[in-house]
């Protein structure tokens, strides 16, 4: 004859497997909860773009073709000009180029008519890299900005040793410093967090662990 477990044992054991799977559920749901501003984060999309090294720029001055050049933004963020010499350009958008070039150009021309342009020929200075349990870790570039997620993707994504719920993006900045932004990689992918996916900066690590 089988054994039987007497009924109070009995539905004591089931009550503690109930409660043993809810506590396990529980701790599932909540393990990977977030808690960042990623509001405060910047969004390099929204505002012109800022020159860095490297970037191949064109100055158009109308009408005055010896003034006009193509020229890249050098390791020491500057760039040089027929008649101006050096100008600071990295850190600063087109547009205050543009006004300063303009600025300094009338001293020498006094044709109200030499309209000064300046646009961005070729991104280069877009760098940023993406380490860890990925299939191709690595330093990337790209003539757009991408976001957390297309960063991941362009390094082939996690790999089966990875934890992509539980990556970073280690950013730097003199405002601000060093900081770790966490990232749940499933979940931005899932359309769960979609403020998790941020635009990568020139410089971010995106880390998965």
């Amino acid at each position: 004859m089988s054994a039987r477990p007497l009924p109070r044992f009995a539905a004591l054991i089931t009550a503690l497997g109930a409660l043993s799977g809810l506590t396990l559920a529980s701790g599932c749901a909540t393990s990977h909860k977030i808690a960042y501003d990623y509001a405060s984060e910047p969004d390099p999309r929204k505002q012109e773009y800022q020159l860095g090294v490297s970037d191949l720029v064109r100055v158009n001055v109308w009408k005055n073709p010896d003034l006009s050049v193509e020229t890249i933004v050098r390791p020491d963020g500057t760039i040089s000009l027929p008649l101006l010499g050096d100008l600071k350009a990295a850190g600063r958008a087109p547009g205050q180029l543009r006004e300063e070039i303009a600025q300094k150009l009338s001293t020498f021309v006094k044709d109200d008519t030499a309209t000064v342009t300046v646009s961005v020929v070729a991104v280069n200075s877009y760098r940023f890299v993406v380490s860890g349990n990925v299939e191709r870790p690595g330093a990337f570039t790209a003539n757009h900005f991408v976001t957390v997620s297309e960063a991941i993707a362009l390094a082939g994504g996690p790999n089966r040793f990875g934890s992509p719920e539980d990556a970073v993006v280690i950013r730097s900045d003199a405002t601000r410093g060093t900081r770790r932004i966490p990232v749940d990689y499933p979940s931005i992918l899932a359309g769960r967090h979609p403020e998790q996916d941020l635009p990568i900066l020139t410089g971010d690590n995106v880390y998965v662990p």
